[in-house]
């Protein structure tokens, strides 16, 4: 069963997300939220397996929210996926960098949102390769860090970080590296560890900041 917690100033928009989630056998809302504060507390008493956090809320924003999330040791097992009403918000990529791992648009299909859920409780980074593209030209216009981190991967880590960055799942990694699904997670598992970070989402972002992947 994938526990999640809604987290939006807007009611009605947490009333539609509950409905949609609560009719799947497998996911079940287990709290709701107002405001990131009530969320970060009720992520705490819940241990949600998702938080759903919209960007723009009172108090303390979404933004603030993911970041005291990916803070504490209790929730590392908590994946943030950010909802924003833009598919560019100019703050996605810097909840990315917050620990969030992903975002949606609240216009996104039914059938694609209730994926997406399930795509963000197996760990997976909710950017697609358009999107990414499109976060890294718009917000990253030169690396903060040219080559940090890079020393602490081998060839092949790097190599399968490189893939993550560029969309591409565990299978599709071991396909392009040609070897096993197992070893691909492997790879991406240590250059995580390495890099300290939260998830596949963070890599992407180390990829394109680091300069190990350069927008096209």
């Amino acid at each position: 069963m994938i526990r999640v917690l809604l987290a939006d100033d807007q009611p009605l928009i947490r009333r539609g997300f509950r409905a949609l989630l609560d009719a799947e056998d497998d996911i079940e809302v287990v709290a709701e939220a107002g405001d990131g504060g009530e969320a970060v507390r009720l992520a705490l008493a819940h241990r949600p397996d998702i938080a759903l956090v919209d960007i723009q809320m009172p108090a303390v924003d979404g933004i603030e929210a993911t970041r005291r999330i990916a803070a504490d040791p209790a929730l590392a097992a908590l994946h943030v996926v950010i909802l924003t009403n833009y598919g560019l918000d100019e703050y996605v990529f810097e909840a990315l960098r917050a620990g969030a791992a992903g975002f949606l648009v609240k216009d996104i299909e039914p059938e694609d949102f209730l994926h997406a859920v399930r795509v963000a409780a197996r760990g997976d980074a909710l950017l697609a390769p358009s999107i990414t593209r499109k976060l890294i030209d718009r917000f990253v216009t030169q690396p903060l860090v040219p080559g940090a981190g890079l020393a602490e991967l081998t060839n092949r880590e790097r190599e399968a970080v490189t893939l993550v960055a560029r969309g591409l799942s565990n299978e599709e990694i071991a396909e392009r590296m040609v070897i096993s699904p197992l070893t691909a997670k492997t790879h991406v598992n240590r250059a995580m560890m390495k890099l300290h970070a939260r998830d596949r989402a963070q890599l992407v972002v180390f990829a394109y900041e680091s300069g190990l992947v350069v927008p096209q």
